[in-house]
């Protein structure tokens, strides 16, 4: 799998944009497939995450990305002709993670296939855009990924600053220092519990907010 050429012209610009400063802490980046997890502010989120990995490590690594925002015009070009995106189904229920059971493990057995044996994605389990103020609670997704995949290797990562970056309803980013930290290397324990594995991997990714 190659990255269309744009790819990383558009990357390039996003980064000069958000001046976002990258930090590995505990290890560095690494070869194999992967699943980065992270907090969620901002629609160039997914592109500064996707920049700021390795170019061999970029080649390997698809968004997951929410079908009913980006499947149209120009947006679907950007997200899929240009940084292949997994488009997906955002299930919308009435305040939880609910929802329809049946179509959510579809949707991640869709996830699964994709991957195969050597695509990385890139998933930000929220579900949807914060404020920047504090980590929601994750959505189960990412839970029932690693159950189809065992020992799944997953690298959290917090990303600083992009909310105020392109805040939500802007179109044009605003000039801002951000910060992309990636933690260390984790995966699902085979006795788990959903609900233990969601507060870890969360607590994860808030660790790495900056003070």
């Amino acid at each position: 799998m190659s990255a269309h050429p744009l790819a990383g012209a558009i990357a390039g610009a996003a980064r000069i944009v958000s001046g976002a400063h990258v930090t590995w802490l505990d290890s560095p980046p690494e070869p194999g497939q992967t699943v980065y997890f992270a907090n969620h502010t901002s629609h160039l989120d997914f592109i500064v995450l996707w920049s700021s990995l390795p170019a061999a490590l970029r080649e390997q690594t698809r968004p997951i990305a929410a079908q009913d925002y980006w499947e149209r015009g120009l947006r679907r070009v950007l997200a899929v002709d240009v940084f292949n995106a997994l488009l997906v189904r955002r299930r919308h229920s009435a305040g939880s993670d609910s929802g329809n059971a049946g179509e959510a493990r579809e949707t991640i057995a869709e996830i699964a296939a994709a991957m195969g044996e050597h695509t990385s994605l890139i998933i930000f389990p929220e579900g949807t855009r914060g404020t920047g103020e504090e980590v929601a609670p994750f959505k189960s997704g990412l839970y029932y990924l690693c159950r189809e995949k065992p020992g799944l290797r997953l690298v959290p990562a917090y990303i600083h600053n992009m909310n105020r970056i392109l805040p939500k309803g802007e179109f044009l980013p605003v000039p801002v220092i951000s910060q992309v930290t990636f933690g260390a290397p984790m995966s699902a324990g085979p006795a788990e519990s959903k609900a233990e594995f969601l507060t870890r991997a969360r607590d994860a990714v808030c660790r790495l907010k900056p003070e």
